[in-house]
């Protein structure tokens, strides 16, 4: 399985251009360091769109081209999701603005297009992740969506022209979150049929507009892996990214025990203020889920007896490489199912391992250095991949 593997530099963002180079050249160098010291390693690459903007005009573009190069570091993939700064207080639902309804949403995306297309090889393909058009709720107006499908697909068509001029394939990848419009893998089908494939030209949509699988956010509303990437081979649909994450799981076999109260003291430490941690708990009996936008919601809402015997997953990513610690579990089974289910469908993806809340980790959690634990979960996963 030889497929781009790299991390989402979004851990470390920098919200203008020098401070993500002093941040790539600080961490992102620290990891290759580790795990390729004598070969060029991949990065997903983030930029605000204001820093995207700048660089696409900048007479500094040639230097951070020349200096990635130089530092053995591929931009192979974007992430296109956070628009503005992603490290500032609190993030919340920020994340999720500009919409797919906005220009500027398509501006920024054409900014990275355009900066993807100049950083890279000759004729290497690549991705950009991005925003599943809008957070859910309001539900979006109908005349929004159409707008939506609108921006992606000319888009689409832009990247087309590219691919015919240059040889580069480069396609944008929808990725479902919890919580907001398309966040289950029929919602991002349903988008497809409903919206995209009617208004544009079928082929075109199909190669130029893709999927990005996020493992933890399919594992957080209870979808099995094998089951998601089945209904987007089964849809004729690409998936162009997975992003590999891991989501903080309070299992039955805790909450059914009488490690529940410690266990709920434990997973409050996962309530911080900076990002949505989406919640979904699933009944006793497994026949019923609810949603929680954040889990500090959740943990006010349900009491003790209301706790018993049901299984709580929370948005927010940990260390791919831990399956438990001390009450609670992770997700870790689902990044190898993913990758399992990839394998036996033998799709031509790529993968990015994507745990951008290192900063805000409960403290038994931490590494001292950065580099190391993003190194470990690279390694973790090459393992993997190599069976």
């Amino acid at each position: 399985m030889d497929q781009p593997l790299g991390y989402c530099t979004n851990v470390h963002a920098g919200a203008d251009l020098q401070t993500t180079r002093q941040n790539l050249q600080q961490h992102a160098l620290g990891v290759k360091q580790i795990v390729s010291p004598d070969a060029p390693m991949g990065i997903g690459l983030w930029l605000s769109a204001s820093a995207a903007a700048k660089l696409r005009q900048d007479e500094q573009f040639d230097d951070f081209r020349d200096w990635l190069t130089e530092s053995g570091l591929v931009p192979y993939t974007m992430n296109g999701f956070p628009f503005g700064d992603f490290h500032q207080e609190i993030v919340k639902h920020d994340v999720y603005q500009p919409t797919w309804s906005e220009a500027a949403r398509q501006a920024y995306t054409a900014d990275l297009i355009n900066l993807l297309d100049r950083l890279l090889p000759a004729e290497q393909e690549a991705t950009i992740s991005t925003l599943p058009i809008c957070w859910g709720t309001p539900a979006p107006a109908e005349a929004a969506l159409q707008q939506a499908a609108q921006y992606l697909l000319e888009l689409a068509e832009q990247l087309r022209q590219l691919e015919e001029e240059s040889g580069r394939c480069i396609s944008i990848c929808l990725e479902p979150e919890p919580g907001c419009y398309l966040d289950r893998s029929e919602d991002i089908v349903n988008f497809f049929q409903s919206y995209l494939l009617p208004a544009g030209d079928e082929e075109t949509t199909r190669r130029y507009l893709r999927v990005c699988h996020d493992v933890c956010h399919a594992a957080v509303m209870f979808e099995p892996q094998a089951d998601v990437l089945n209904r987007y081979v089964n849809a004729g649909l690409q998936v162009g990214k997975v992003q590999v994450s891991s989501a903080v799981i309070l299992p039955r076999e805790v909450t059914s025990s009488s490690q529940l109260a410690p266990a709920l003291e434990q997973l409050a430490g996962f309530a911080e203020d900076r990002y949505l941690h989406q919640t979904v708990v699933q009944s006793s009996d497994g026949s019923t889920t609810r949603f929680y936008e954040d889990l500090h919601i959740a943990l006010d809402e349900i009491d003790l007896s209301q706790a018993a015997g049901t299984e709580w997953r929370v948005h927010f990513h940990v260390p791919i490489y831990l399956e438990t610690f001390a009450h609670l579990h992770t997700s870790r089974a689902d990044v190898e199912a993913c990758l399992a289910t990839c394998q036996q469908l033998d799709l031509k993806t790529s993968f990015e391992v994507e745990t951008y809340a290192w900063g805000v980790l409960p403290a038994e959690l931490q590494v001292s250095e950065l580099a190391t634990g993003i190194a470990r979960e690279i390694e973790w996963f090459k393992q993997l991949m190599q069976g």
